[in-house]
């Protein structure tokens, strides 16, 4: 994925409710790495984190139609850099 547009993907459609990796919809369920591995399906990869951005979960929505698959291939490895490196 591409990072530059992963950032501008998670800016302009994850940061209202993720903004600094945070969630304010579900306060537990943020974006840092011992979140996501306890609350993701699957492991702590990008493969699962692109499940979830496609397919939504509780109150997040799914974006699989409204972004393409660049897009998503794109945020997900941003999230997870992100929350790998402790960058949130």
């Amino acid at each position: 994925g591409d990072l530059t547009l992963g950032q501008q993907v998670f800016d302009n459609n994850c940061a209202a409710c993720h903004m600094g990796g945070q969630n304010s919809v579900q306060p537990e369920k943020t974006l840092q790495k011992a979140a996501l591995e306890q609350y993701l399906e699957g492991d702590f990869s990008v493969a699962s984190i692109t499940t979830q951005v496609e397919n939504g979960k509780g109150a997040m929505p799914a974006w699989s139609g409204r972004l393409d698959s660049d897009e998503i291939n794109s945020v997900a490895e941003y999230v997870f850099k992100q929350a790998n490196g402790n960058l949130w």
